[in-house]
């Protein structure tokens, strides 16, 4: 481990590296290629936002903006057309990952319309359309942790279709999404599925909680509040190591795996780091452990490949640590549970902002399209 690069040496620590990003020009260029060829990426997350920049930048889907205009596709389903074409090709090219992995890594995620969030049926219907749509077994369908979210996520994993739940903020609803992925692994081994073909990773935001908590921090402003700058993201998603290794330890999830299930991976999300004062591999290196999946910016890639310090595991043991950060912050007058409520909103908001962007900007597309034709 020594000789080889920090990313290697994350891989070898138990982690896997998954890119937060996706565009035709990733995979038309060879770029994504390249990254699984030089630095260790093994899988892909998107979002909402990423490709309302994708498809808003540059010009690789003007010929299919074009022939879908041409057909008289609508403006959502030329965004569902476009959207899973990208996730389809991007499956095919993990897909070699996918088979050496048994299916574990060469993941690639999409995300149900995130105005469904809080529509239980809604998302159902629509995570089976796009499970159906993309037809390649290493995709995940992102299926947000609201509390509406919960149940969709239950029905999903029911069906025998892998899931990635994603914007996570609290333990506390941690703990909720396990139990909805295990109640979910057990309905579907009652409707006969394999259950070692279904995949799971449950994507727990960091950067963002510091972002929120820090804002508080510097308006109390005391001493003692700034020295608690830059602690709260990394203490939370560590306590949510600690849930998962307790919940994938009971008897419940025993029987599970005997029937052949795998547990559901932690995923680091929102690793970016937001503030500069913070090393900018922060949300990398101080959160390694086995069985993790980092999904990380290119940015924040490309700073863990050039100057990433990867010590092994920095989770095993700090939980006690982790606790007393909290505690502290508490004791400042920050509401830990305001906070993730807060995040949880802002971060539906940043997504349906997003999508409503990508909605009129095709709109546009499909409009001039079919003047020019």
């Amino acid at each position: 481990m020594t000789n080889a690069t920090p990313t290697a040496q994350l891989s070898a620590a138990g982690v896997s590296i998954w890119l937060d990003d996706l565009s035709r020009e990733r995979l038309s260029s060879g770029s994504l290629q390249k990254l699984i060829d030089e630095k260790n990426v093994v899988g892909v997350t998107t979002n909402p936002s990423i490709f309302q920049a994708a498809i808003t930048s540059g010009k690789d889907y003007e010929a299919k903006i074009a022939e879908l205009a041409t057909a008289g596709a609508s403006v959502e389903e030329t965004i569902f057309e476009i959207t899973t074409a990208d996730v389809a090709d991007a499956c095919d090219l993990f897909a070699p990952i996918a088979a050496a992995t048994d299916g574990v890594d060469g993941r690639v995620s999409i995300e149900v319309d995130p105005r469904l969030a809080w529509d239980t049926e809604g998302t159902i219907a629509e995570a089976k359309r796009l499970y159906k749509k993309v037809d390649k077994d290493n995709v995940h369908i992102k299926i947000p942790a609201t509390l509406e979210g919960l149940a969709a996520i239950t029905a999903t994993l029911a069906e025998g279709i892998s899931v990635n739940v994603t914007l996570i903020f609290s333990l506390e609803r941690y703990r909720a999404v396990i139990n909805a992925f295990q109640t979910g692994l057990k309905l579907a081994r009652d409707n006969g599925h394999d259950l070692s073909k279904i995949h799971s990773v449950a994507s727990f935001f960091v950067s963002r909680v510091d972002t929120e908590i820090d804002k508080r921090l510097n308006a109390i402003g005391t001493a003692d509040a700034k020295a608690l700058k830059g602690k709260a993201g990394v203490a939370n998603a560590r306590l949510a190591y600690q849930v998962y290794e307790e919940l994938f330890s009971t008897e419940r999830w025993a029987v599970l795996a005997a029937a052949g299930a795998r547990p559901q991976r932690p995923l680091w999300a929102s690793t970016g780091v937001k503030d500069p004062a913070l090393p900018d591999t922060l949300y990398v290196t101080e959160l390694a452990a086995a069985g993790l999946v980092n999904t990380m910016p290119e940015k924040t890639l490309d700073a863990t490949f050039d100057h990433g310090v990867v010590t092994g595991d920095t989770i095993t043991g700090t939980y006690d640590e982790a606790e007393q950060v909290l505690n502290a912050i508490k004791a400042q007058g920050i509401s830990y549970a305001l906070v993730v409520s807060v995040l949880e909103s802002e971060g539906l908001e940043k997504f349906v902002a997003s999508w409503k962007e990508l909605l009129a900007d095709v709109e546009g597309a499909l409009a001039a399209a079919r003047r020019a034709a």
